[in-house]
């Protein structure tokens, strides 16, 4: 294979198509459900807590995590069934560096939950002042100002004392150490003393710590998570009165044992009265054990129910979606931030998937951060894989069956000095592979493929996107949502944004209003797949954060209108090309300047060619016709979607004007 330069040259042609309605933010619907059918999002160093928000007597959730301030999720299940949705940002006034955790109390006795956080800047009081049923946050300049906390602390509230006001407990960052503050002023005005502190144990480094009474026995126990596995239990031994705090490693014994990071909640959410264990890790999910003991003597039950089936790979989601194991439905592939790159068999359907995990592509592996891609291109049948990594190379690794050569044996293509997100790409519609990479300064590279579909050739082609500028950490995407016959770009950055850019016959044109409305994460990492097989290519996102965020392409095109500059050629197109199960086929008819000598009869705007549009397999055997109807100069495009009896394999798609063959274009089928 060799890398050379040449400039790029196009020819402009003016295509005008009519839609039902443009392509705005309203056209594309967030479902969080595909990734993460519980609905609660799985977030770095996640930090459940709960409390009745909105006085209906069930718990909600206030979920902490790095990513930003607390989210709020409102049960709307009921006390004995819970099921948590994210509706309103009560927390919007609340500052995200004073805010990685929160917990709600009435900390001033006016009958609503007040805020208390703990973040960068330390701990903060975000007092209450809207109403029990309507919360609305306003900090509290200084409130635990005399506190030597640092940042990050982890706050909890409880009366240790039994005089009914509220005291504090902290968990430090740093240092690990779990502290005890008895409020020495009022329930309503609260005050905090440093001299006041009591050390209950040191947890080691970054202690999450928070009251509860597992036993019932009614005074205030400790549970605490830690940087490292387990949970850490200190037993009241004491009493209501005058609490004297033990360790006791049996109660949450073999509990977060292979989970890191582990922050605890102790919360009744089934309304029976017991308390149950809720909590969150550093790469996100949610961990659920009822307590299917007695309320005196606990024991712990796993439910993968109510926060399970969210797909989370730690950190750096880089999704792609082909059919690996031809089966008929996209199942996903992504890379990680420790570079593996894994495989999600889809265990659904081509329009309900369900992601399994299936394994892990060990040759694949070379540094951080892996970006992957799959096609064919040598010819066997087998995918082969295109992988970049942190350091900006761009690897090639033949397959062989279901595996591939190992890195060692990886073809380097090019190195575009770092943070490299290859992808195969048709993109000059030749029926071979080429490729376009982007890379950490923000450019996209293309690499035209000048050998063949089966002995590929790639050649680095100068300035082919214009010195489009992303940012930086580019990550292209590519899909015909316009429908006019050619790929359209959409490119994610670092700095949670995406964008997208119209192909005008070779000019990239940059449109904000197509990706407006759509949320990216940090280091947005953007695929297209027909995930619910309406036809159109639906957005998947991939970010730091690991998860993945899938939005519906809910556009409808129902009319394409004729250009009125007529095209000179009979150029025939297809898009995705290998296909499941649908693709979108272009092709025009020209006025004048035939490509075809043998073509004699002229179109215009007001004559009529005869127009056959046919799919026939290797043998010759037709299998479908999709045209068969007069035609006027002009573009037209239609979707074709493989009916059921078609197989995986390749076919070819036939232009036909007035009897005579203008043009064929191989597809390929893969189930």
């Amino acid at each position: 294979m060799q890398i050379n330069v040449r400039s790029r040259s196009f020819s402009v042609i003016l295509i005008i198509l009519l839609f039902t309605s443009l392509l705005t933010a309203s056209d594309w619907k967030l479902n969080p459900g595909m990734f993460n059918p519980s609905g609660v999002p799985s977030l770095p160093f996640s930090q459940p807590r709960f409390a009745d928000m909105d006085a209906d007597g069930d718990l909600d959730m206030i979920l902490g995590s790095t990513a930003d301030k607390p989210m709020f999720l409102t049960n709307t299940g009921t006390s004995t069934s819970p099921k948590f949705t994210f509706i309103d940002d009560i927390f919007s006034s609340v500052n995200e560096l004073d805010a990685e955790i929160g917990v709600c109390y009435d900390i001033d006795a006016d009958g609503d939950l007040d805020l208390i956080s703990g973040g960068y800047t330390g701990l903060q009081l975000y007092r209450n002042t809207g109403n029990v049923l309507n919360a609305e946050f306003s900090k509290v300049t200084d409130f635990f100002l005399g506190l030597a906390l640092g940042s990050n602390p982890i706050p909890d509230l409880g009366d240790i004392d039994n005089d009914g006001d509220l005291d504090l407990l902290v968990g430090f960052s740093e240092s690990g150490l779990i502290k005890l503050y008895t409020n020495s002023g009022s329930d309503s005005s609260a005050i905090f003393l440093e001299s006041s502190a009591l050390t209950i144990a040191d947890a080691g480094l970054y202690a999450y710590p928070v009251f509860c009474d597992p036993d019932n026995d009614g005074d205030l126990d400790i549970l605490s998570g830690r940087d490292g596995y387990n949970f850490y239990y200190y037993k009241n031994t004491g009493s209501i009165t005058n609490g004297n705090w033990s360790s006791n490693s049996t109660v949450f014994s073999g509990l977060g044992g292979d989970t890191y990071f582990n922050s605890p909640a102790m919360a009744d959410i089934n309304g029976d009265g017991k308390q149950d264990l809720i909590y969150g890790t550093y790469i996100g999910p949610l961990n659920y054990y009822r307590n299917s003991g007695t309320s005196t003597s606990p024991s712990w039950t796993e439910n993968t129910s109510l926060f399970g089936g969210v797909i989370d790979i730690g950190s750096a989601s880089t999704p792609y979606f082909i059919d690996k194991d031809r089966d008929g439905d996209l199942d996903m592939v992504t890379g990680t931030q420790m570079g593996d790159i894994k495989l999600y068999r889809n265990d659904g359907s081509p329009t309900a998937p369900a992601f399994t995990y299936a394994t892990t592509y060990t040759p694949l592996k070379h540094s951080l951060y892996s970006f992957v891609s799959f096609a064919e291109v040598t010819g066997d049948v087998s995918y082969d894989a295109l992988v970049g990594d942190f350091n900006g190379n761009i690897y090639f690794h033949e397959g062989s069956g279901y595996s591939f050569v190992p890195a060692s044996s990886a073809m380097i293509i090019d190195n575009v000095g770092g943070w490299s997100a290859p992808r195969f790409i048709d993109l000059d519609n030749d029926g071979d592979q080429d490729i376009v990479a982007g890379n950490e300064d923000g450019y996209l590279i293309y690499y035209e493929n000048r050998g063949t579909a089966t002995q590929p050739m790639w050649s680095f082609i100068y300035n082919y996107f214009d010195s489009l500028d992303i940012g930086n950490n580019c990550v292209p995407a590519f899909a015909d949502l316009d429908f006019d016959g050619d790929y359209d770009l959409l490119a994610g950055d670092g700095f949670r944004k995406v964008r997208y850019y119209e192909n005008q016959n070779g000019v990239w044109v940059e449109d904000t209003s197509m990706v407006e409305g759509i949320e990216a994460g940090q280091n947005a990492s953007p695929a297209f797949a027909d995930l619910d097989g309406d036809g159109d290519q639906d957005l998947i996102l991939g970010n730091y954060s690991g998860n993945f965020d899938y939005y519906e392409n809910l556009r409808e095109v129902v009319a394409i209108k004729p250009v009125t500059t007529l095209p000179n050629d009979f150029k025939l197109n297809s898009y995705p090309n290998p296909f499941n199960p649908s693709t979108a086929i272009s092709f025009s008819i020209f006025a004048t300047n035939f490509a075809k000598a043998s073509l004699v009869r002229k179109a215009s705007m007001d004559r009529e060619l005869h127009v056959e549009l046919m799919i026939f397999d290797l043998n010759g055997k037709l299998i479908n016709t999709l045209l068969n109807e007069y035609k006027s100069a002009g573009k037209y495009s239609l979707n074709f979607i493989a009916p059921a009896t078609m197989s995986t394999g390749i076919y070819f798609c036939r232009l036909s004007i007035d009897g005579i063959i203008a043009d064929t274009k191989k597809i390929t089928l893969l189930k």
